[in-house]
């Protein structure tokens, strides 16, 4: 590993023996954060009731400033959630359909978000509809006539994602919110990638619904995430969870006062944004326009040596990805069976023999399936030439293809707490 790289490596906990190439998943949050988080969970557990009831809301205030400064939008028209898909579901489980409506989903959609829009349908007697975007694509236009084309007079609602998480493309989401609204549809954009990745104005791009992740990209803790609602469609809106808030009818926002207090649980990742803000956006000079401009480069770079491993086409243009990057792999053995909770047995067997831990999501359906890589500041263009190396060797039957059983995966955990280490 290059000085500059082991020592933008050194910020993060991730374990030294593994080639981290999923970021996407669940993110990665830097030592400098997790310290943060560390004090303000010693100030909340020195005196609960204080630190809940009457020490809150300021810093809350001030961390949702933070992230509306960054994301484009205004701190009146956001809240903070867990997740998006906890977004998704405040949005979808707010509004009301009936018999005959269509919700209009992708074919890259978020399998948890596609199956929030499915539970909607059941309950309500809507109908869900899915637009077939190409993949292999040639160009954002592409993907706004896939859209467009699914649209009928009963469309009620569209879940499109700004950048999606099986294929890693980078939508044009603006074209395709103006263009729903153009037909009296509203969007609710699945952001989960795009806070930290790209370049983000909420207010510009227009829907009346949006919500993003910050524990991904931003590198905040685990349960830190955005939703934004237009000013006009506020009135509909509650969280997933209906608590004390309902009702609300003092100073002050009332859809602040529902989505801050769903009941007890820990707000300190939300509280912890601004100094991820402050942290990733710190790692280089050119703060977070350099960031995403290197991740992308990198993703770029890394997205070819694997491609030209696997002797595989580049499916989509370099304008329509961020920091993630998705190709095809051979078809898994028949009757393998993956879901979006377990993992592909090659998948397994980049980790176990190789200490290289990289997603194989399985799409559009088992057994065929993609490899998704991610460009963090910590990856270098050493880590995709290893992974070339690796796929090379178990695609061509190096090692064999036996399946691991993960029962006996060689890893240790320590009682401590220490993370697992894998034995190569």
């Amino acid at each position: 590993m290059s000085p500059a790289a082991a020592e933008l490596r050194s910020r993060w906990t991730l374990d030294p023996e593994v080639v981290f190439l999923n970021h996407g998943s669940f993110g990665a949050c830097p030592r400098a954060v997790l310290a943060v988080q560390d004090e303000l969970r010693r100030r909340m557990e020195r005196e609960p009731v204080r630190f809940f009831l009457r020490d809150l809301q300021a810093p809350l205030a001030a961390a949702r400033e933070a992230v509306a400064a960054f994301v484009g939008a205004d701190p009146q028209d956001l809240v903070f959630v867990r997740n998006a898909t906890e977004g998704v579901n405040a949005v979808l489980r707010s509004l009301e359909f009936a018999a005959g409506d269509e919700l209009l989903i992708t074919s890259h959609g978020y399998n948890a978000c596609n199956n929030a829009a499915r539970y909607v349908a059941l309950r309500t007697g809507a109908r869900v509809v899915t637009a077939a975007l190409p993949f292999p694509i040639s160009g954002p236009e592409e993907a706004v006539a896939a859209i467009l084309a699914a649209l009928t007079p009963r469309t009620r609602l569209a879940i499109v994602d700004h950048i999606t998480s099986p294929t890693g493309l980078l939508l044009p989401i603006a074209a395709i919110v103006a263009a729903l609204q153009e037909r009296g549809v509203d969007c609710l954009v699945d952001g989960a990638h795009a806070p930290g990745m790209v370049p983000l104005d909420v207010d510009a791009i227009g829907a009346a619904y949006y919500t993003g992740n910050l524990h991904k990209w931003v590198c905040a803790p685990k349960g830190a995430a955005i939703l934004h609602v237009r000013r006009d469609r506020q009135a509909a809106i509650h969280p997933a969870v209906i608590s004390h808030g309902l009702g609300h009818s003092g100073p002050g926002s009332r859809l602040h006062a529902e989505f801050d207090w769903t009941g007890t649980a820990d707000p300190t990742p939300w509280l912890c944004v601004p100094a991820a803000l402050q942290e990733i956006g710190g790692m280089l000079p050119g703060g977070w326009p350099e960031v995403q401009a290197r991740n992308h480069a990198l993703v770029c770079a890394g997205r070819k040596i694997v491609a030209e491993a696997l002797g595989a086409e580049l499916p989509a243009p370099e304008d329509m990805l961020g920091s993630l990057a998705s190709l095809f792999l051979p078809p898994g053995p028949e009757g393998q069976v993956v879901t979006p909770l377990t993992s592909d047995p090659l998948q397994d067997a980049l980790l176990l023999r190789h200490g290289i831990e990289v997603p194989l999501p399985p799409w559009p359906a088992p057994p065929q399936r993609l490899i998704r890589i991610s460009a963090q500041l910590y990856n270098e263009v050493a880590h995709y030439e290893a992974l070339a190396r690796a796929l090379r060797a178990e695609l061509e039957g190096t090692f064999g293809h036996a399946l691991i059983d993960m029962s006996e995966r060689t890893l240790d955990w320590v009682p401590d707490g220490t993370p697992p280490r894998s034995r190569k």
